[in-house]
């Protein structure tokens, strides 16, 4: 069964709020990773040096069932964020198959940013913004870690 957690995007403040959410619910980061911990994608030009310090992302379990997660944007990945595009629902799945059947049925009539695909960091990853223009991340990690 898929578990939905929410998605939090920031301008550069990513670790700050952390930080901050942190001190609040208590726990650990199970994972934090920078821009400059990417594999560099083919074609594309090099980070800056500000933004490969800025947060890829970041996850902080808060109760058993939910995990708060978050990144800042990079202007080498798109515009900045403004209220009301700041957050995603990411969607953590049992399996490939549920992960494509949930990607497709919900991206139908959207747009996709991302298409399903294995990731460097190990997941089975896609995002897209719905119909509606809701923002959905949908990924399966055969072994968990984030």
């Amino acid at each position: 069964m898929a578990s939905i957690n929410p998605y939090l995007t920031f301008n550069g403040n990513c670790e700050a709020a952390f930080t901050f959410y942190k001190s609040v619910f208590g726990g650990e980061f199970p994972y934090i990773g920078k821009f400059k911990d990417m594999p560099p994608a083919e074609g594309s030009a090099p980070l800056s040096a500000e933004d490969g310090e800025k947060i890829m992302h970041v996850s902080l379990p808060i109760s058993k069932e939910t995990i708060l997660m978050g990144s800042d944007t990079a202007e080498a990945f798109g515009p900045a964020v403004t209220e009301g595009n700041n957050f995603a629902i990411s969607i953590n799945t049992d399996s490939t198959e549920e992960a494509d059947r949930l990607f497709n049925g919900l991206s139908a009539g959207g747009k996709v940013t991302m298409p399903m695909n294995k990731t460097f960091w190990g997941a089975y990853f896609g995002m897209f913004t719905d119909q509606f223009g809701i923002n959905w991340m949908v990924n399966f990690d055969e072994n968990p870690q984030m």
